[in-house]
């Protein structure tokens, strides 16, 4: 008679203990991709935030605009996000000289500055 062949393959506890690293593992990687996920997000609103102040501020040149120093605010809509542009203009030490300094924030985030952007703007003769 033959000797008996060794039987072959995982226990129970060797299948739990692989899945239970597959599981953490797995779990590692959908944490990863949400906080990557959650960055580009992030990287976009703040592209979108600071083409929105530069065409805030290219719009005041255009117009050849020389505004009173004060604040406004106004809601714009750039890549299908509304984001809230304050424009900010303040007097210099030169009265044919202006400061405007542009703030881009969004509805939700109001508080939150995702661009600020500052230009001078001079008196037209």
């Amino acid at each position: 008679m033959p000797p008996p062949r060794p039987v072959r393959g995982f226990t129970l506890i060797e299948v739990l203990v692989a899945l239970a690293i597959f599981a953490v593992a797995l779990a590692a990687s959908v944490r990863a991709a949400s906080v990557s996920t959650d960055g580009t997000f992030e990287v976009r609103e703040r592209l979108l935030a600071t083409w929105t102040a530069q065409n805030h501020l290219a719009l005041v040149y255009a117009r050849a605009e020389f505004p009173e120093p004060g604040s406004r605010k106004e809601t714009v809509e750039q890549g299908g996000i509304p984001f809230v542009v304050e424009q900010v203009v303040s007097g210099m030490p030169d009265p044919n000289v202006r400061r405007i300094e542009v703030r881009v924030s969004t509805e939700r985030r109001g508080d939150y500055l995702l661009s600020r952007l500052v230009g001078h703007v001079f008196r037209p003769r």
